[in-house]
């Protein structure tokens, strides 16, 4: 979140990126690639005062094991 100024429950950022990915998506329509629905979905959320992170790595546990190069959201909002 920026500035501390506002706290979201994850079931009203749930509905709020749902809500900007839906928007983003009709205004757009189909067919374009990931990287430009992400782009405008974080300028969407970025707008909004949301703390965004794009791209961000997240590692996988397999029992004892930590692969650090698993995976990378495509967005993180709000940690």
């Amino acid at each position: 979140m920026h500035q501390g100024t506002q706290r979201y429950t994850e079931y009203e950022l749930a509905t709020i990126v749902t809500g900007k990915a839906i928007e983003v998506h009709r205004a757009l329509g189909p067919g374009l690639l990931e990287s430009a629905y992400q782009e405008c979905l974080f300028y969407e959320l970025h707008s909004l005062g949301l703390y965004v992170e794009r791209e961000k790595p997240m590692s996988i546990v397999y029992e004892d094991i930590v692969l650090e190069h698993g995976y990378r959201l495509d967005l993180l909002v709000e940690n």
